[in-house]
């Protein structure tokens, strides 16, 4: 009986690396811009990056879902 099921690379794992890094930079860098605006660039920044890191995990698990 064969595996329909591809195996994980380390080729996948860097790409989900990335991804998961790549959406967490980018929710910090609106933070901090919206920070910036509002005169509150360190809190607003911080919350960027932890609503970044949550949200990457669940873009990763959406992407990656099949492996």
């Amino acid at each position: 009986m064969t595996n329909s099921r591809p195996r994980p690379s380390a080729r996948d794992a860097a790409g989900a690396g990335a991804l998961l890094i790549s959406v967490n930079l980018v929710c910090a860098g609106a933070g901090a811009g919206l920070g910036a605006l509002v005169g509150a660039l360190v809190p607003l920044l911080l919350v960027g990056f932890c609503a970044g890191f949550f949200l990457g995990i669940f873009v990763v698990i959406k992407r990656f879902w099949d492996l």
